[in-house]
């Protein structure tokens, strides 16, 4: 993370591009100060990368793990714009919690922070020992079965409330069947999916 000042908003962040060699379209920055005076002004604006917000929620992880006497690694890609996080500690079924509520708890944390730190929301899936993916094949199989049984009773089927993410991956694995629309509604955790016979 470095802060450049300049006049405007704009010219901070030509600096910034010219000195880390990136298009100003793909800096992510936050303005912290814009001061205006009769006849001058200056801003002063942070500008960060995607390692840098990688660095850190990874470090963010480590303190809250910590703070419940683990230690931990956290290992970090990006796929498709998100940040995918794994987390490995010796006690990952404590982290995990029933039914992956405290994992959802710290992704949610993480979230929050880093949003708050960078002034942007950035999408991030947490998991720990491959839980989410199995989840995913699990609640693929699942809603595949149930769309199938939409089919041929052409009854509609709601499904238990989900995370987000599985929702998405729900909506994404049910999206090529052939009269078969789904539709979230629901507020916060109660959120679900309905599955709709469509002709």
């Amino acid at each position: 993370m470095a802060i450049y000042t300049a006049k405007t908003v704009e010219d901070a962040l030509a600096k910034a591009s010219e000195e880390l060699g990136i298009s100003v379209e793909n800096l992510n920055y936050a303005v912290l100060k814009e001061e205006k005076k009769l006849f001058s002004k200056k801003v002063e604006v942070e500008v960060y990368t995607m390692p840098d917000v990688i660095s850190y929620c990874e470090n963010y992880i480590k303190i809250i793990v910590a703070d419940l006497g683990f230690d931990c690694e956290v290992t970090s890609t990006i796929e498709e714009g998100i940040i995918k996080m794994t987390i490995n500690t010796s006690h990952n079924s404590i982290l995990i919690g029933k039914n992956g509520q405290t994992l959802q708890a710290l992704n949610s944390l993480v979230r929050q922070a880093s949003g708050h730190k960078f002034k942007k929301h950035y999408r991030i899936l947490l998991d720990i020992n491959s839980y989410k993916d199995e989840k995913y094949e699990k609640l693929i199989r699942m809603s595949t079965r149930i769309a199938h049984e939409v089919q041929s009773s052409k009854v509609n089927a709601t499904l238990d409330p989900m995370t987000s993410d599985e929702r998405r991956v729900v909506h994404n694995a049910l999206s090529n069947i052939e009269h078969i629309r789904t539709e979230s509604s629901g507020q916060g955790y109660k959120r679900q999916i309905t599955i709709y016979y469509v002709e």
